[in-house]
């Protein structure tokens, strides 16, 4: 990325105006949404705006009918009586609907970008699951669909919404009461979402599942149930543990430090246990440095037995343990006691509601796109020494990997 990229997208995150927008939303006004990507995570992103009465799905596509038809029952049971939701299986033809104000867009990762852009260029408003991109070239170009058509991207990390993370931030970060922070670390152990087999009804392809669709842009490979059913475990579809686990901690580290991109990475990692075809690795260590002097780390292991997901921020008067349930603040004086905080509710709600305040207001919403670029690209560094071997320097003025 050049020196004028980087201040273009940067100079560009400000406030929107509502006359930039053709389709201002009053408080009153309903909400017309179209989600691409219907699985699990897709109807329960769904299901966190169906909370608003204001929103109705009017537009859903997948390239699996099965995952249409749950989508239209899960759309049934939180709204009797609504009238049934259009289905596609090319993002195209939903986006050519005319109805639809905002799109949730849920897809494996090497779908993000060209799903997101198109939805942006189309006018609507994106909501699009974390990592944005499945490869660090991508984010730019989905920032510039953003902002050249005045339009409001919110990325999935919904730690950025969080209260207890925000109010963490405010009272201790933003205060310097933890010190000089020199480490930042982080860890997701034994998520067994990686492990998932693929059930029998689909062990012969469905015939109501477009598999080329599925595949998409990648090199044709022939229909693989497990590759379509665990898609986060190859390499090809997303980023494996790091960018699907990672981001969300780095982002979070990212919005505590004021600090969004490493100037180097490295990493080390392997399928040591699960020999079952996938090609992302089932332990990881990352390690970046930041320009402010001080390192993130990433540990994951998929391995049965120590289970859990928290980041620990290690300053000089103090150190910060948090995670989705809470946050615990331990002073470098050892006579004062912990503080404890609790999450208030699904932190997910929260980054929803911001989102749709944001369609409203016109206002930058709390995981921007270029936030989320950040993040995400942070996550693909770690991933790209796994793969090379390296470790990688990286210019933080123009975002590129320096030659070796």
């Amino acid at each position: 990325m050049t020196q004028t990229r980087r201040d273009l997208l940067r100079g560009s995150a400000i406030a929107l105006t509502a006359a930039s927008y053709s389709r201002v939303k009053g408080a009153n006004d309903r909400i017309s949404m179209g989600v691409i990507g219907c699985g699990e995570r897709g109807r329960y992103d769904m299901g966190q705006f169906l909370l608003n009465s204001r929103v109705e799905v009017a537009a859903l596509c997948d390239i699996y009918g099965e995952s249409i038809d749950k989508t239209q029952q899960a759309i049934a049971k939180s709204r009797p009586g609504a009238p049934a939701a259009k289905g596609f299986k090319d993002h195209r033809a939903l986006l050519a609907e005319k109805n639809l104000d905002v799109i949730l867009i849920a897809t494996p990762d090497h779908w993000h970008a060209t799903c997101a852009i198109d939805a942006l260029n189309s006018g609507r408003d994106v909501y699009v699951e974390k990592p944005l991109t499945l490869k660090p070239e991508e984010g730019p170009p989905i920032v510039k669909a953003a902002r050249v058509n005045s339009r409001i991207c919110q990325v999935g990390m919904q730690q950025r919404s969080g209260i207890h993370y925000l109010q963490a931030k405010h009272e201790y970060f933003d205060t310097g009461k933890l010190g000089k922070i020199t480490l930042a670390r982080t860890w997701w152990h034994g998520n067994g979402y990686h492990l998932r087999r693929a059930p029998e009804s689909l062990r012969l392809q469905p015939s109501n599942l477009d598999w080329a669709r599925f595949v998409g842009p990648l090199k044709w490979r022939d229909y693989d149930p497990q590759q379509y059913y665990n898609w986060r475990a190859y390499l090809d579809y997303g980023g494996g543990q790091v960018t699907d686990l990672f981001t969300h901690w780095i982002d979070v580290v990212h919005m505590f430090m004021n600090q969004d991109t490493p100037g180097s990475a490295q990493a080390a990692g392997g399928i040591y246990n699960y020999k079952d075809g996938r090609t992302a690795p089932d332990t990881i260590n990352v390690l970046l440095e930041y320009p402010t002097q001080f390192t993130a780390t990433f540990e994951a292991t998929l391995a049965p037995g120590v289970t859990g997901a928290a980041i620990e921020m290690c300053g000089t008067e103090g150190r910060m343990y948090i995670d989705r349930a809470h946050f615990e603040f331990n002073s470098r004086d050892k006579s004062a006691p912990p503080v404890v905080v609790k999450a208030a509710h699904e932190i997910t709600t929260d980054h929803v509601n911001n989102f749709l305040e944001c369609v409203e207001s016109r206002k930058l919403p709390n995981g921007d796109v270029l936030i989320g670029h950040r993040s995400a690209q942070a996550s693909h560094l770690g991933n790209i020494s796994y793969l090379q071997k390296r470790r990688l320097d990286f210019d933080v003025v123009r975002e590129e990997i320096l030659p070796f």
